[in-house]
């Protein structure tokens, strides 16, 4: 299975429309959304982008009005927004979201994951700890901090791959 994993979009619609295309094509099955979507009109434009599978979320540090946003997700049965911290199970992996890197650290180390996602510091990368926990952050839609950019996990690799967002 393919998920696609975005982060920290602050209201760049153009660069998510970029995004969505590339996730469309690729034929994700599922998405991941590690928070900062920032307005609602963000997450509906995310929610009516990707319709091919299940989205989940996690509220980032600029999510100011959640209830707005929740009241927003209650519109598209296949958005599902969990709070600060979600523990999935998708295609066999045991997958865990949280904002801040610092947490999503101790979350990999543990080991009671697969994988572990994380945005916040809008940089891009992938460790692996230990041999069975994966964690990764996609980077930043945004594109302020540098290239825009998602990624893809395959569930059947446990690969992690970044993908930058033509501006």
């Amino acid at each position: 299975m393919i998920i696609a994993i975005l982060s920290d979009i602050h209201d760049r619609l153009d660069y998510l429309e970029s995004a969505l295309e590339l996730i469309n094509d690729k034929k994700a099955d599922h998405a991941l959304f590690l928070g900062d979507f920032c307005a609602p009109f963000t997450l509906d434009a995310l929610a009516a982008g990707f319709t091919r599978g299940p989205i989940d979320a996690i509220f980032g540090n600029n999510d100011g009005d959640p209830f707005l946003l929740s009241s927003v997700a209650g519109k598209y049965p296949h958005f599902t927004i969990h709070g600060q911290f979600a523990e999935l199970e998708i295609a066999g992996k045991i997958i865990a979201l949280n904002h801040y890197p610092e947490i999503s650290k101790r979350l990999a180390e543990s080991q009671a994951y697969d994988a572990v996602f994380s945005g916040h510091d809008h940089q891009q990368y992938v460790h692996r700890i230990a041999p069975r926990t994966l964690w990764a952050n996609p980077g930043e839609v945004m594109g302020r901090f540098g290239c825009p950019s998602f990624g893809f996990y395959n569930t059947e690799s446990d690969d992690f791959e970044h993908i930058a967002i033509p501006t």
